[in-house]
């Protein structure tokens, strides 16, 4: 089983911090919980579990020890299994130990992480399985929620899926619009496709120093048809992202790449669904990307049971 762990980098851990942090503020304000307070003006012991309620695959269980620590400090947390673990209905993921009135505190803020990322990782598992037995890997999007875009990537990474780019920092990818702006500037017997591609890696030249992975950033375009395909080939980008390409014309793509640039990458993009996936794949390409692994999974179900023989 692989140890999924999350970015411990500075970057990563402030986007954590700080989404907890608000996550606290909107439910709690100043820190007061009404219910409990009015119902349990003392210490009361307990124990709970978090439990899925469908099967799936679980994550952001690391979160819950970051919200305690925040939130609950005096709280125990157990957990059962690790970030990527196959879940099934009714498994306990882990425990909290402690005062029942600090465990309802955070329940609801630990329940939205781990709901929404589980949910990522789910989802994404079920686009991955539909790839077993092609060449081609799952890649996500920059089509995240505002803030969230680290651990939805990590959520993805856990349900079987590969981090595309971070930002717009850490790779090029020329799009339509990209080419829109660059050929009103350009004579019309230029190649918008080709220039493109050469300023790119003339920049990344010049900017390596500034940039996170120097010499090796990634170029990409994307195209539209086999005969923009064929002008970027020929410029030899790093991948091709083709859109919104049938699985016949992805073959055909696949023909043209072959004959002309074998070392570059084709990733198919656009309109991809868990019915037609495996479609995709079976045409060759060595990628493809899915905006819906983020933009449209849907909460996964968990809940927090009390143990009625707890302490």
């Amino acid at each position: 089983m692989k140890n999924f762990e999350f970015d411990s980098e500075p970057a990563g851990r402030a986007d954590l911090d700080l989404l907890i942090h608000q996550a606290l503020r909107e439910d709690l304000g100043d820190g007061v919980d009404c219910t409990t307070a009015a119902l349990f003006p003392n210490i009361v012991h307990g124990s709970a579990s978090f439990v899925s309620r469908n099967r799936g695959v679980c994550c952001g269980l690391f979160i819950v020890g970051h919200i305690l620590e925040v939130a609950a400090p005096e709280i125990e947390w157990h957990p059962f299994i690790s970030d990527g673990t196959e879940v099934k209905p009714m498994q306990a993921l882990g425990k909290l130990i402690g005062d029942a009135r600090a465990i309802l505190k955070v329940e609801r803020t630990c329940l939205n992480f781990l709901g929404r990322l589980s949910g990522i990782a789910s989802l994404t598992s079920k686009f991955s399985q539909q790839l077993a037995g092609t060449t081609a890997q799952l890649f996500d999007t920059r089509k995240t929620t505002p803030g969230w875009r680290r651990l939805e990537k990590f959520a993805v990474r856990c349900g079987g899926g590969t981090t595309h780019r971070m930002g717009l920092y850490d790779a090029v990818l020329i799009k339509d619009n990209h080419l829109a702006m660059l050929q009103i500037e350009l004579e019309p017997t230029e190649n918008v496709v080709q220039e493109a591609i050469h300023r790119a890696r003339v920049w990344i030249s010049r900017n390596a120093h500034q940039l996170p992975r120097g010499e090796k950033t990634v170029v990409q375009i994307e195209v539209d048809d086999l005969q923009q395909l064929e002008c970027a080939l020929w410029a030899k980008p790093d991948i091709v992202l083709l859109d919104n390409m049938p699985p016949e014309q992805l073959c055909q793509a696949i023909v043209l790449r072959d004959k002309l640039s074998p070392e570059v990458l084709l990733e198919a993009s656009g309109g991809v669904t868990l019915r037609n996936i495996r479609d995709v794949a079976l045409s060759g390409v060595e990628r493809i990307s899915v905006g819906a692994l983020t933009h449209s999974a849907v909460n996964f179900d968990i809940g927090l049971d009390w143990d009625i023989s707890s302490p």
